[in-house]
C-alpha cells in the first residue's frame, strides 16, 4: 500500500485498495486530494458542506468539480439552516444521494426531502439514558441514521459505552473515529456502529496533502 501522503499522486490507480470492517464516511471534503484518496481507500460516503450558513461552504460548482473525479461513493450534502426547497434543488444539481442535517427539523419538512436524511447528533454527557433513548426513538422514523461525529471529553466510561452499544443495536448510529482513536477495530467489533466517521482536512498547498493520520485509521479498519 502506498504511503498516505503520496496516494494523491496516482490519480489513475484508484481502485478499491481495502476491504473495511465497517462503512466509512469522510466529512467536509473540500479538495481533490481528499476526494480521490478517500474514495480510493474504500470510503463508503463523502460529505460536502453546501449550506452558505457554513463559513467554509462549497459552491455547487466546486462540489461538482470534486465529485467528478470519484466513483463508487455516496455523495452527501451537509446543511444547517437552508430551506428544504433549496436543499432539494442542490440535491438535483449536485447528484446527492443523501443529506446530513445539523439541526432538527419538523417532520413535515423532512417529508418534503427528495433523498434520505441523516441527523448530526451531539453527545450530551449528563443526559439521562432514558432521555437519550427517547430522543432517538422520536427522531428515528424521520432519519436514515444518526451521526455522532464528535466524541465528548473525557471519553465515555465503560457503562456509557455499554449503553451506546445497546442503542447501536436498535438505531442506525455512526460514530466518529475519536470515540476510540487507538482501538477502532475493537469499537467496530463490540459496539458495531453503522459506520465510522472521519473528518477531511485542508491541503498544505494545492495538490499537497499529508494523509498519515487518515491512513492510520483506514489501516485499523482493514479486514485481515
Amino acid at each position: 500500500m502506498p504511503a498516505g501522503r503520496l496516494a494523491f499522486l496516482r490519480p489513475f490507480l484508484f481502485v478499491l485498495l481495502m476491504a473495511l470492517l465497517v462503512p466509512v464516511m469522510v466529512r467536509g471534503i473540500n479538495n481533490l486530494s481528499d476526494a480521490r484518496y478517500c474514495a480510493g481507500m474504500g470510503a463508503d460516503s463523502l460529505t460536502f458542506r453546501l449550506d452558505p450558513a457554513f463559513a467554509d461552504y462549497l459552491t455547487p460548482e466546486a462540489m461538482q468539480e470534486l465529485s467528478g473525479w470519484v466513483a463508487g461513493v455516496q455523495l452527501i450534502g451537509e446543511f444547517d439552516t437552508l430551506p428544504v426547497a433549496e436543499i432539494n434543488a442542490l440535491v438535483q444539481q449536485c447528484g446527492l444521494q443523501a443529506v446530513l442535517l445539523h439541526r432538527r427539523r419538523p417532520a413535515d419538512e423532512l417529508a418534503q426531502l427528495t433523498v434520505p436524511a441523516l441527523k448530526l447528533t451531539s453527545w450530551i454527557p449528563d443526559m439521562m439514558p432514558e432521555d437519550v433513548d427517547l430522543r432517538f426513538r422520536e427522531q428515528a422514523p424521520h432519519y436514515q441514521g444518526f451521526v455522532l461525529a464528535t466524541p465528548p471529553f473525557p471519553l465515555p466510561n465503560a457503562a456509557a459505552m455499554l449503553r451506546l452499544t445497546e442503542q447501536a443495536r436498535t438505531y442506525t448510529i455512526w460514530l466518529g473515529a475519536g470515540f476510540a482513536p487507538d482501538t477502532l477495530r475493537t469499537l467496530a467489533d463490540t459496539v458495531r456502529p453503522a459506520g465510522i466517521v472521519l473528518q477531511g482536512g485542508d491541503e498544505i498547498k494545492p495538490g499537497l496533502r499529508d494523509f498519515d493520520e487518515m491512513e492510520a485509521v483506514f489501516e485499523q479498519l482493514e479486514t485481515e
